[in-house]
């Protein structure tokens, strides 16, 4: 049994994107519900929002929306959740969605999941929040940028101890795993530093 009740992941609204991507997105559905696992996503119908939230919805899970006015006007809000909050501003619907999620999941998105991302990862390393956080990196998608936080590491943009902050999972199975076995480290020392 899973030590989270609920879930954060970040991915992409694009239907525009090769069908392995939404084979995968499907498959954490199905282990989230499986696990008894909710969901909080970013309340979208389409792209891998559209299709982790209704393979988690198939299988009975709790699935909690977050978006913005803006984007429900538009009518692309999915109408299956369990929850959905509709908020004011992007920045309130990612407040939200770390209040309400236990851990975070990135899987392959553009610049709206990178700074969805980016910004949990900030908010861990402020010891804003103490949940673990990890990329599904399906099919290799991530490799790249493991790459570049590795040479930001080693060239001292971030903190050693910092190194690992994000875990890594190659398939659903895998990034579930890792986020149960990671942490975040204790970095109060470090922001006392002068």
């Amino acid at each position: 049994m899973s030590r989270f009740k609920r879930i954060a992941v970040y991915c992409a609204s694009s239907d525009q994107i090769d069908p392995q991507y939404r084979r995968a997105a499907t498959a954490l559905g199905h282990l989230l519900a499986a696990s008894n696992i909710g969901l909080v996503f970013g309340g979208g119908s389409v792209g891998l929002m559209g299709a982790v939230a209704d393979a988690v919805i198939e299988g009975g899970g709790e699935v909690i929306g977050v978006i913005p006015e803006k984007l429900q006007a538009l009518e692309l809000g999915h109408p299956g959740c369990t929850e959905m909050h509709v908020v004011d501003t992007m920045h309130t619907r990612k407040l939200m969605m770390m209040e309400k999620a236990d851990a975070f999941i990135a899987m392959p998105g553009g610049f709206g999941t990178l700074e969805e991302l980016f910004e949990v990862v900030t908010w861990a390393q402020l010891n804003y929040h103490r949940k673990p956080i990890s990329l599904f990196n399906v099919c290799g998608f991530y490799d790249a940028l493991i790459q570049f936080i590795g040479q930001a590491v080693d060239q001292g943009f971030i903190r050693e101890e910092l190194r690992d902050l994000i875990t890594v999972g190659n398939d659903a199975e895998a990034v579930l795993k890792a986020l149960d076995g990671g942490s975040v480290p204790d970095l109060e020392s470090w922001l006392r530093m002068p």
